[in-house]
């Protein structure tokens, strides 16, 4: 009888092990994915979860969003913010802690289609398919990565543990498989697409001159900002992000677009820019709290 004795252990701790993964740290209910032909990627609609302590929730239109009516209540400005992972917020942040909540307003309602590593091309391509949902102000959030965009590609979804496209069938099982086994082999394809060639930079340019003309051809006024990586903070922008950071300004000069760059920006709001940040990427709340400033400015 001491086997069952054993099996029961097992299992009892096996279940306390499944609750405190999944209630305490969200494991085993991850943000879903779906695939797209032109958009690459969506966060799967109407999601609403709890990951690491910080709860997301994600409407039908797959945007970091509450639901919203067709057309913005009489008084109310519509501002439509559309970018990656800076404005999305991920699974480290709260929905209350993203730049397009510390937007809103009684006056102000701010819509957040975003999804991680996204880029002007993938965003473009959003804004083709759903539109601009009577937007008064279209903001379009990259950073220095993004103006090295490669096409978009639905190759990933269910396949990058990144962007799984069902639930795991455990807690424990989703732990096991996103720490402790090597990651999955991504399709020869996907490589190919990651590993493109050509001006890479004068098609995000031309998606982001797409952008702006959408928000002239709906009368909404268009705005573009840009965050730098971390490195560019303390150790300098590299050549080729040089290069590019000055087509992207040159771009904006000839176009008359509204452009905050905030590379100069954090520099002169803190002296130690690894307190605005999360990674050597994402901004934490402190960083998110400058963004969302100086874009209220703008707009």
């Amino acid at each position: 009888m001491n086997w069952i004795r054993f099996a029961i252990v097992v299992f009892a701790i096996a279940l306390l092990l499944e609750l405190i993964l999944r209630f305490r740290f969200g494991f085993g209910d991850p943000l879903l994915y779906i695939g797209d032909p032109e958009i690459g990627y969506l966060l799967a609609p109407n999601q609403s979860i709890k990951r690491f302590g910080n709860r997301i929730e994600i409407n039908e239109y797959s945007m970091r969003s509450p639901n919203f009516t067709p057309k913005p209540e009489i008084g109310t400005q519509r501002i439509l913010m559309i970018g990656d992972s800076i404005i999305n917020g991920g699974w480290w942040t709260d929905q209350k802690d993203t730049v397009s909540a510390m937007l809103s307003s009684d006056r102000l309602e701010v819509l957040n289609a975003s999804a991680n590593s996204w880029s002007p091309r993938n965003e473009l391509a959003y804004l083709k398919r759903f539109g601009t949902f009577h937007a008064d102000v279209i903001v379009l959030v990259i950073n220095t990565d993004d103006l090295f965009g490669t096409q978009p590609t639905s190759l990933g979804v269910g396949r990058d543990r990144n962007y799984p496209d069902r639930k795991p069938i455990s807690a424990i099982f989703e732990v096991i498989e996103r720490y402790l086994l090597p990651a999955p082999e991504l399709p020869a394809e996907l490589k190919k697409i990651q590993a493109e060639g050509g001006d890479r930079v004068g098609i995000i340019l031309d998606a982001i001159r797409q952008i702006h003309n959408i928000a002239n051809q709906n009368q909404a006024k268009f705005v573009l900002a840009m965050t730098p990586l971390l490195r560019e903070l303390t150790a300098g922008s590299r050549n080729y992000e040089v290069t590019a950071r000055q087509r992207l300004t040159e771009m904006t000069q000839t176009k008359n677009i509204e452009y905050i760059d905030f590379l100069p920006v954090f520099k002169a709001e803190s002296s130690e820019p690894s307190t605005l940040y999360r990674d050597h990427i994402h901004l934490n709340v402190v960083g998110n709290r400058i963004l969302s400033r100086w874009i209220q400015s703008a707009i």
